[in-house]
């Protein structure tokens, strides 16, 4: 990997795999779960957790931009959006610098509704690969 290049990933979650998320961390938020609640609210049908839809992150980090190995250390995020349970939307990263003494990259991430083509979600990751960034 080298400063500029990009990887784009196209992902979506069912809202089975919300209420999934939702039991996994006890975050049991009816706006996440309960479409009758959801439905009183501004975004008018459950949305997703924010931290839900952030985590294909660490996919793309771990196994797809950079190659299998990568370690996702830390993580800035910007939820600008609401995102919702099957829509498909489009990670963006960017590799923006690399420090090879330390085998880090930092990376940034941008959520795009390809219906709309607005952010969702921004925000950069710092990523250690021991075989890349050297």
């Amino acid at each position: 990997m080298k400063i500029g290049d990009t990887h784009h990933h196209r992902y979506l979650f069912t809202q089975q795999q919300v209420q999934v998320f939702a039991t996994l961390t006890g975050d049991d938020n009816p706006l996440h779960i309960d479409a009758e609640f959801a439905a009183t609210t501004p975004f008018k049908r459950p949305i997703m957790h924010g931290m839900l839809s952030a985590s294909v992150f660490a996919k793309v980090f771990g196994r797809d931009f950079g190659g299998s190995g990568g370690v996702h250390l830390s993580q800035m995020l910007e939820f600008v959006r609401p995102m919702y349970p099957d829509v498909e939307y489009e990670a963006r990263f960017e590799c923006k610098a690399i420090d090879t003494k330390r085998h880090t990259a930092e990376i940034t991430c941008t959520v795009i509704d390809p219906a709309t083509n607005k952010t969702t979600l921004r925000g950069v990751g710092l990523v250690f690969h021991k075989d890349m960034f050297s």
